[in-house]
């Protein structure tokens, strides 16, 4: 999955992920926000950015409807096409930490099928992972899509939850029950997550 492209040679500059903490005043940060679609995790990634922003952190938000506009948008959602689509994420995220040193939330709206891939990458300390943790029924119920229908007629193939497999990380940093708990209560769960780790 990582095999690197032959007859290059990584340039490392001298700005350092340490030099631009310094110059940005803060620490930076990856947050990897999982779960099934409808569970939460746009709107909270987003809410939980509007808090930083007005905290003058700077941060980004990567969508996974969006990578999937763009940087995959030739993928299919057949489990080769989640492993690469998974590949190019992790990889992203990557060049974008070691870049920026910003906090930078990640937003991932379907785990792959090969779970040794997104376990690698979890084990990395720049890594935090958080699990939007809400029954599938709950998120059919929402549907806000509509893709929960359509794949329950056969019209969408390999749809995590329905026809393909949702993966939950082993032990994820933080749990939110979204089912549960208000926007409020799971974007303050988040701040003192970060408050701890900044």
């Amino acid at each position: 999955m990582n095999t690197p492209c032959p007859n290059t040679v990584p340039y490392r500059g001298g700005i350092t992920r340490e030099r631009r903490e310094r110059l940005l005043k803060q620490k930076s940060m990856v947050l990897w926000f999982t779960g099934l679609s409808g569970s939460g995790k746009s709107t909270i990634a987003h809410a939980v950015e509007e808090r930083l922003h007005a905290a003058e952190r700077l941060t980004y938000v990567f969508d996974g409807d969006n990578v999937r506009q763009g940087l995959c948008s030739d993928l299919s959602f057949s489990p080769e096409g989640r492993a690469e689509n998974l590949r190019r994420t992790i990889r992203d995220g990557q060049a974008f930490f070691g870049r920026r040193d910003h906090l930078h939330d990640r937003v991932h709206f379907s785990l792959a099928r090969r779970p040794g891939a997104m376990q690698a990458a979890y084990r990395r300390r720049t890594v935090f992972r958080g699990l939007r943790q809400c029954p599938l029924k709950v998120c059919e119920e929402r549907d806000v899509k509509g893709l929960y229908k359509l794949a329950r007629q056969g019209k969408i193939k390999n749809y995590t939850g329905i026809s393909a497999p949702y993966e939950e990380p082993n032990n994820p940093d933080l749990v939110l029950e979204t089912d549960n708990c208000s926007l409020n209560e799971c974007v303050q769960q988040v701040m003192e997550f970060i408050a701890a780790r900044t």
